[in-house]
């Protein structure tokens, strides 16, 4: 896979031999319709259309069918995240990274060079990072990233079996009633509601579960330590609503807000924090257990 020196990694595009066009310009036109003809103009010039070895195309170049190219996306403007990640740990096989909030972990929509992914190719220069299991654009805390693609899955493969530890803190309104009755492991179904980014509780057989504990208490607000035993999308803020304590500063639970595109509001951070993870390691057996430095409040 290419990298640029931004750390973006191409998209690749395969041109089919029973389609004609007149010329490469053409056909990007034509099987991208919702990217702007001078967006594509611009990218031919830059020389961001190339093949697998590196030659860069122009727009007018002959139509090759049955051959691969690579593209690079670009991005007019795209808001900026003032918070810096660390790396808290790094060997020949894994990266462990420590994600500010409002940071996405990979590119999408509006998020390109302001992604975690980009961000970590770009420091250290290692093209086949990619992230072995995800959280929240606006969770702070821990990402591990593979380094070599053959080993990937191994990693992958600790998270679908539930073998890896993850803990969670998040700072709550403090429920009189729920406290006397902690810890608790909180169990229902959640499913996709009829707005992609919420989830919803519905009957049914629980396909969740979590494990919920006191860390702190100062009124009105509580700590709160959260071990997930499923990763269900939004599991944690959908548990901790439904017990009427949603996460301080959620702008998607239990209300959903106006989508903030640019002018971003860094002041009321999600209160949520994947603190630690732990498993024992699928290539040299050894336990592993990282901590994230980060704090809440």
């Amino acid at each position: 896979m290419q990298v640029n020196s931004e750390g973006i990694s191409a998209s690749r595009v395969f041109l089919p031999a029973d389609q004609s066009y007149p010329n490469l310009l053409q056909f990007f036109i034509n099987q991208f319709p919702h990217i702007e003809v001078k967006e594509w103009e611009d990218r031919f010039a830059k020389g961001l259309v190339l093949n697998a070895e590196g030659h860069a195309f122009e727009a007018m170049d002959a139509y090759q069918p049955n051959t691969h190219l690579i593209y690079f996306r670009r991005l007019a403007r795209e808001p900026q995240i003032p918070y810096e990640e660390e790396i808290l740990f790094q060997d020949e096989h894994i990266l462990v990274a420590d994600k500010p909030h409002f940071l996405p972990v990979t590119p999408s929509g509006l998020y390109l060079h302001q992604t975690l992914l980009s961000r970590l190719k770009k420091k250290t220069g290692i093209q086949t990072l990619s992230p072995i299991h995800r959280i929240d654009r606006d969770t702070a805390g821990l990402v591990i990233f593979s380094i070599k693609p053959d080993e990937r899955a191994q990693y992958q493969n600790l998270f679908r079996d539930r073998l890896v530890k993850k803990v969670y803190e998040a700072i709550a309104p403090y429920s009189k009633n729920l406290i006397a009755r902690l810890p608790i492991t909180y169990q229902s179904r959640i499913e996709e509601s009829e707005h992609f980014l919420q989830m919803q509780e519905v009957e049914g057989e629980p396909n969740t579960d979590t494990l919920i504990e006191l860390l702190e208490a100062t009124k009105p607000w509580a700590k709160y330590r959260l071990t997930p035993g499923s990763g269900k999308k939004h599991q944690l803020r959908c548990h901790l609503n439904a017990l009427g304590i949603p996460i301080r500063n959620d702008q998607i639970y239990p209300n959903l807000t106006p989508y903030q595109e640019y002018d971003i509001d860094f002041s009321k951070p999600l209160q949520l924090l994947a603190k630690e993870i732990h498993f024992n390691d699928p290539l040299s057996s050894e336990d592993r257990s990282f901590i994230s430095k980060r704090l809440l409040g």
